[in-house]
């Protein structure tokens, strides 16, 4: 793997570690330079591009428990990375699988699906440019959203 792909493979966990933290203004901060497109039949913005709107999407989106977390954990799998050094652009797709438990809430996952993520490079580092979210099958995300997401 290549250095560049390695920081990209970086950001894309980086993500899952944030979000699963509560580190909202962190997960923005990550989109400083991009946005993100919203799957089809989301109730969200379509679009939401830099790191102001990002973080007022998540805020608006993901209940976050008396804990500070949102009591999930992002698993990113089947992680495909392809680099193009010379352009200081990149491709990524992979899949995720969002678990969740609460003292009421046994452990389950309760959304699948996949990430197709745009990146380029500023001043020496890789930044997203667009991370698009495809759902792929629902479980019960009560108690991880503050809105309705439809199949």
């Amino acid at each position: 793997m290549t250095d560049s792909a390695r920081q990209i493979e970086n950001l894309i966990y980086t993500y899952a570690e944030r979000i699963d933290s509560g580190n909202l203004e962190g997960v923005a901060d990550l989109f400083a330079n991009g946005r993100i497109v919203a799957s089809p039949g989301a109730t969200m913005e379509t679009t939401v591009a830099g790191r102001d709107e990002v973080l007022e999407m998540y805020q608006g989106s993901t209940r976050i428990h008396p804990c500070g977390t949102p009591r999930t954990k992002h698993v990113t799998t089947n992680v495909i990375i392809e680099v193009d050094d010379d352009a200081g652009t990149a491709a990524a797709r992979s899949y995720f699988t969002v678990f969740q438990q609460l003292d009421d809430f046994p452990l389950q996952p309760v959304i699948t699906g996949r990430y197709h993520d745009a990146f380029h490079r500023i001043e020496g580092v890789w930044w997203f440019d667009q991370r698009t979210m495809l759902v792929d099958q629902l479980g019960d995300l009560s108690r991880h959203l503050l809105f309705e997401l439809k199949p």
